[in-house]
């Protein structure tokens, strides 16, 4: 029992390293920004069958207080009235344009050939993406802007859920938080290696030359963090803090859609690069690890002292999850890790084998 003691001791430990390492990250100063530059952006939005949500999303982008930018929406062979609905909004509004897609070919993944011709398309050499269920605030772009300036090529922005009631949006609400924690603390530290794909800007120059999605233009899924994780380094990457920089998504409503988005995410991860996978992979594995080992200790004499380290573990995750959500300028409850602590270690721990034997993703139903 002892050797199971001492590996608890490490399993807190290293949990504690990464935490402490990411508050420090978000703790620290922000560097100065440029308030002053207005670089002229293109937001893509790659859409099928979003009908609904574009109806919300589009005059939220449009009413932008920004000067010089452009929205393009990517019809991608949506069946329901997107086409029609932007055909008569891109005649209204100059600033407004739509790229229709009939048919994909075979070798690349459907959303990534739409985002290819969205991009291709971009008149600015900034594009920014962001998704149909999205609700940008009226300052986004504006908080973008500052940080445009050589020799940056990506810009990472957080994309928290809705709030409403329930215990499946406060865990998607968590699970959120936790993964922007991880992405944007890392990339505060010198190593980006994912962005959120409903709140990332690149530059169009840096995707043509590198070929854009070549390598894994058949992957479901990676259209964001595997671009993110191949070109993306701690001179080339800035990060966008504050409440107008965030662009709030709408959350799913079922379990069973929930766990379908995490295990396509989750599934990508197989493609990071090795360092990425392993650094993610301990902080993952010593999270689980500790709540098991834990719970074998709960029977011996070394009960009080394993529940105390779990405590100490939780509480140092509570005061970082609220730098991190005050900071950043999304709300969440920190308090509430107390009881999703043990439920992510759960969720993480049935749903990663699934991700890592799967082999057919599909991003939407056609």
């Amino acid at each position: 029992m002892q050797y199971l003691l001492i590996a608890l001791c490490i399993a807190i430990g290293i949990q504690l390293f990464f935490l402490i390492f990411y508050w420090i990250q978000f703790s620290r100063s922000a560097k100065a920004v440029d308030s002053s530059k207005a670089p002229g952006f293109s937001v893509i939005v790659c859409a099928h069958d979003e009908e609904e949500n574009l109806k919300q999303l589009i005059p939220l982008l449009l009413a932008q207080q920004y000067t010089n930018f452009e929205v393009i929406v990517v019809d991608d062979r949506s069946n329901d009235g997107t086409y029609d609905f932007l055909l008569h909004e891109t005649k209204r509004h100059a600033s407004l344009r739509m790229v229709h897609v009939r048919t994909t070919p075979d070798h690349i993944h459907g959303k990534k050939y739409a985002l290819t011709l969205g991009i291709k398309a971009a008149r600015f050499d900034w594009v920014v993406l962001t998704d149909a269920d999205c609700r940008p605030s009226s300052n986004w772009l504006s908080s973008l802007a500052p940080h445009i300036a050589e020799p940056t090529d990506f810009v990472l922005g957080a994309s928290p859920y809705q709030k409403t009631k329930g215990l499946l949006n406060t865990f998607i609400r968590f699970e959120a938080a936790v993964t922007w924690m991880q992405c944007a603390g890392f990339a505060l530290g010198g190593m980006p290696y994912m962005g959120l794909g409903r709140n990332l800007a690149y530059r169009k120059s840096v995707f043509l030359d590198n070929k854009g999605f070549h390598g894994f233009l058949g992957t479901t899924g990676g259209d964001d963090d595997l671009f993110v994780n191949r070109h993306a380094r701690s001179g080339n990457t800035a990060v966008m803090l504050g409440a107008t920089s965030v662009v709030m998504s709408v959350p799913k409503k079922t379990w069973a859609d929930f766990f379908r988005q995490k295990i396509r995410h989750l599934a990508v991860g197989k493609k990071y690069k090795w360092k990425h996978r392993m650094v993610l992979g301990v902080f993952m594995l010593t999270w689980v690890g500790s709540w098991l080992l834990a719970g074998v200790l709960a029977t011996t004499p070394y009960a009080g002292f394993a529940f105390g380290l779990l405590m100490l573990k939780i509480l140092v995750f509570m005061a970082t999850l609220h730098t991190v959500s005050k900071k950043t300028g999304f709300e969440f409850e920190a308090w509430k890790t107390l009881f999703l602590d043990f439920i992510y270690a759960f969720y993480y721990l049935t749903t990663s084998p699934v991700a890592l034997l799967t082999k057919r993703i599909q991003w939407k139903k056609n």
